[in-house]
C-alpha cells in the first residue's frame, strides 16, 4: 500500500486465477509522455511495476492506448493469459469494449490493442475511476520525470515499495 493512495475495492469480484494490471498514461508539454502499469494478484499483491516514455506524442488519448498496448505486451511476455485491465480512459476502454476501430487520432495503436482482446479470451478491460487507478497514475508521473535512458533501468518496484 502506498501511504495517501487507497487500494482500490472493485465493483465485482475478479476470477481468482486471474492478475489484475492497472495503467495509465501521463503527459507533459513538450510532446512527452508516459504510461504507468502495475499487475496485481486479486488479493491486491503487487506483482510488478513498470514505467515506459514516449517521445513525440502529446494527445492524451493516444498516450493511453500506448500505455495500455504496452501493459498488454507486459502481460503477455510474463505469460499472463488471464488480465483483468483497469484504466480511468473512460473513451478508450468505450472503444474497446465497442471494437471500435475508426478513430483516427488513436489509428493502427487502437485496431491493435482490440485485436489483442478479440484474440485473447481471458482479458477483459475496465472502466475505473481516477480514485481507483492513482498508483498507475503515479507510476506514470515518476516515468515522466525520469531522463529515457534512466527510465528504462529505473527500479519501479522497488521506488513504489519503499513508498510503502
Amino acid at each position: 500500500m502506498v501511504p495517501g493512495i487507497p487500494v482500490p475495492t472493485y465493483l465485482s469480484p475478479v476470477q481468482t486465477n486471474a492478475v489484475i494490471c492497472m495503467w495509465d498514461g501521463a503527459t507533459r508539454q513538450g510532446s512527452h509522455s508516459a504510461g504507468g502499469m502495475v499487475i496485481m494478484t486479486s488479493a491486491r499483491e503487487i506483482l510488478g511495476v513498470m514505467g515506459v516514455q514516449f517521445q513525440c506524442i502529446d494527445d492524451p488519448l493516444v498516450v493511453e492506448v500506448l500505455a495500455l498496448r504496452e501493459a498488454i505486451w507486459w502481460c503477455l511476455e510474463h505469460g499472463f493469459s488471464a488480465v483483468h485491465f483497469e484504466g480511468d480512459a473512460k473513451v478508450v476502454i468505450d472503444k474497446i469494449n465497442r471494437a471500435e476501430t475508426g478513430d483516427t487520432r488513436m489509428g493502427v495503436v487502437l485496431e491493435e490493442v482490440v485485436s489483442y482482446f478479440a484474440f485473447h479470451s481471458g482479458f477483459s478491460v475496465r472502466f475505473v475511476g481516477r480514485s481507483h487507478n492513482k498508483v498507475a497514475h503515479v507510476v506514470a508521473r515518476k516515468a515522466l520525470s525520469l531522463l529515457p535512458i534512466a527510465c528504462r533501468v529505473f527500479d519501479f518496484r522497488a521506488w513504489l515499495n519503499s513508498r510503502m
